[in-house]
């Protein structure tokens, strides 16, 4: 198994890299080419035989390789995840001044803990669009917080709680009423004028690095992990791979945390017209492509909840996943994941094959569940699907706590998938 140090390293670098899926999506395909892979144009002819490539459209990358050995019915491997997480979008007009202070105007993404983003140094990633209609990724250092109001105004919080009003209560501070907008931080750092941004999709991200923690510095504690962890497994088990009989496929996906329901989302045709591109280049029939999808096989791979130890009466008595005995099969009758008994029995073979343990997972009956990409895809591609991941806490917080051996197990056994048919 990856070392634990190694596998900190490298999923550290990949989130420090990542403050928006844009840029994961680019960080993606960077590690991918330095490890020999080559990057591809949706706009231009795609080539045919074996090889190792990787294609990004906007917040989303997929990348694939041809061994020698495959044919029209050679079926696919796909490891898919998201590059997205909970937080902020700045909103069209950035900027408020009141007060002395200038403030930041963010719109809430998905379901982030709100409270658990006060009093954090922020920072802001954005994708720019300039006015001669190139494209441009900027991060800023450490600009902006949204200030928590303190005690002597609030005597009541501690006794009945903290509310957060979304609109009223977010607004970061970014300096005095004086002080450059956030477009000319960010056109700074892309090395452009700030007259040359047309447009931009900006986020708050946490400026703090990804943290060792535990007595035996066990721990990642890290912004995004929510889902780059999946992301940084599926990469490296990619490159690591020696596929026989398989055509491996990793789909970072965007927009996941918000309905998926997008161009570069798992709803979109993004990943459909990939495996077709790379069906025509082998010479496939309709009939040869739809039985090699019969024969494959899709792991949604996503974060799950680690037994709580203050809240343990929130998870199912019997099953109860603990963090850092390994990755966990997620289960769920009503399909917000789609795990079956096949998929199931395939997770525990390779997860053993691997020589790494494998738990369960299922909510409370009186705690419904979140979701993944796997009932979408299962129900666009029509190829078997298992929904995995690892325990973690703080989920959707601004900073999340995982177990390193569960990330480096997860690495493991997707490589294991990658490697052969199944």
């Amino acid at each position: 198994m990856v070392s634990s140090e190694t596998t900190f390293q490298q999923l550290a670098a990949l989130v420090s890299a990542s403050p928006t899926s844009y840029h994961a999506a680019r960080e993606v395909a960077y590690q991918l080419t330095e490890a020999g892979f080559t990057e591809l144009d949706e706009a231009q002819p795609w080539p045919h035989g074996p090889g190792s490539y990787v294609v990004v459209r906007d917040g989303a990358v997929i990348a694939w390789r041809i061994p020698e050995d495959v044919d029209a019915l050679t079926p696919f491997g796909v490891v898919a995840g998201h590059t997205d997480s909970p937080g902020f979008r700045i909103k069209p007009v950035p900027e408020t001044k009141r007060s002395g202070w200038q403030s930041l105007n963010a719109e809430v993404y998905g379901g982030p803990l709100l409270n658990s983003w006060l009093d954090r140094d922020l920072r802001v990633g954005a994708r720019l669009i300039l006015t001669d209609g190139s494209e441009a990724l900027a991060v800023t250092g450490a600009v902006a917080r949204i200030p928590q109001l303190a005690v002597h105004l609030d005597r009541k919080v501690n006794a009945e709680g903290l509310k957060l009003d979304a609109q009223q209560h977010t607004h970061a501070v970014l300096g005095l009423e004086d002080a450059p907008g956030i477009l000319e931080l960010l056109a700074q750092d892309a090395g452009v004028g700030a007259e040359e941004v047309r447009a931009f999709d900006a986020f708050f991200t946490d400026s703090q690095k990804p943290s060792r923690l535990g007595s035996n510095g066990e721990l990642i504690a890290s912004g995004r992990l929510d889902n780059l962890v999946s992301i940084h497994a599926g990469l490296r088990a990619l490159i690591a791979a020696e596929p026989l009989g398989i055509i491996p496929v990793l789909a970072g996906f965007d927009h996941e945390e918000v309905g998926s329901s997008t161009r570069t989302g798992a709803g979109g045709p993004f990943l459909e017209d990939v495996l077709a591109r790379i069906r025509e280049s082998l010479g496939a029939s309709v009939s040869e492509e739809r039985r090699a999808a019969s024969q494959s096989w899709v792991i949604s791979s996503d974060v799950g909840h680690a037994v709580h130890p203050n809240y343990p009466e929130r998870h199912d008595e019997d099953v109860r996943p603990i963090a850092g005995l390994g990755p966990i099969i997620k289960i769920n009758a009503d399909q917000r994941y789609v795990t079956d008994g096949a998929g199931e029995a395939l997770w525990r073979q390779l997860s053993e094959d691997a020589g790494v343990p494998a738990q369960a997972f299922v909510s409370k009956n009186t705690m419904p569940c979140g979701s993944t990409v796997g009932p979408i895809m299962a129900t666009r591609l029509g190829m078997r699907t298992v929904d995995v991941g690892i325990p973690i806490l703080s989920m959707h917080s601004a900073r999340e706590l995982a177990v390193i051996s569960d990330v480096s197990a997860l690495q493991q056994v997707l490589t294991e998938f990658f490697s052969h048919a199944h």
